[in-house]
């Protein structure tokens, strides 16, 4: 009984740090957003997970240069004339209404989504390191002006460095995503598929995905070998115990 508790104690020491690692890996896999001040209040309840849009730019000679598919969700805080305070506002961006430009160099680029009439201008920049032909976001800006804005939002932010890729590779991420751009803004990302450079035609090249959806697949494959391992364990145990207790019956 002394080695069947033994080797007992050894399943459990194995498999229950790989299961909270597992559980733990999952509550941690996302950013969270930046922490605001206290005086800050939610303005409108969450708007829940946003519709996914299709952008394109084209260059000057009609050719699609950059090409990109997410939702988008902002969080912006701001000063509010009916609360007279800070607020802290989620806004979904909404496809339907939303029009897409932007420009293509041979080592940037930029993708500007405009809404709400104009009253919101949402622009994204990438770069291109021509040396090791990877490419990533390095530049976010935002514009808003908004009926209960006590002044109009701006916020431009050019030292990020997200949504990493390869020259004439798309990147890809089906895990939401915080893209912290300020104390005051973020940017709250679904499903994202983006290539900004190495365009062949108006279709993505192959998928680069993001370490998040890596993760989410190699969970699974831990927790089952934990499992599998338990199992096995127990069942050695078990063959043990019998066969000890057999040995037992014939000495009697």
């Amino acid at each position: 009984m002394t080695q069947i508790g033994a080797v007992q104690s050894w399943c459990l020491g194995v498999t229950l740090p790989l299961i909270l690692a597992a559980i733990l890996h999952q509550g941690f896999a996302t950013v969270a957003p930046p922490t605001t001040a206290q005086t800050t209040a939610a303005l409108h309840k969450d708007p829940g997970r946003p519709e996914k849009g299709n952008y394109q730019v084209t260059n000057s000679n009609g050719t699609t240069c950059l090409l990109a598919s997410m939702g988008l969700q902002l969080s912006i805080s701001f000063s509010s004339v009916s609360q007279n305070k800070t607020v802290q506002d989620v806004v979904n961006l909404q496809p339907n209404v939303t029009k897409s430009s932007g420009s293509c160099d041979s080592d940037s680029a930029s993708l500007r989504l405009t809404t709400d009439a104009d009253k919101t201008n949402l622009t994204f920049s990438f770069t291109l390191n021509t040396t090791s032909n990877k490419y990533h976001l390095s530049e976010v800006s935002l514009s808003a002006a908004w009926p209960d804005m006590k002044k109009p939002f701006s916020v431009q932010n050019r030292s990020l460095d997200y949504l990493r890729g390869t020259l004439g590779f798309s990147y890809m991420c089906r895990e939401e995503q915080t893209l912290i751009v300020a104390q005051d803004l973020s940017i709250n990302t679904f499903q994202v598929q983006v290539q900004p450079f190495g365009l062949t035609g108006d279709q993505f090249g192959a998928a680069e995905e993001c370490q998040l959806d890596e993760d989410d697949m190699l969970i699974p494959i831990i927790v089952g070998a934990a499992l599998a391992g338990l199992v096995l364990v127990v069942l050695l145990a078990y063959l043990i115990g019998r066969k000890r207790s057999h040995a037992g019956y014939q000495t009697i």
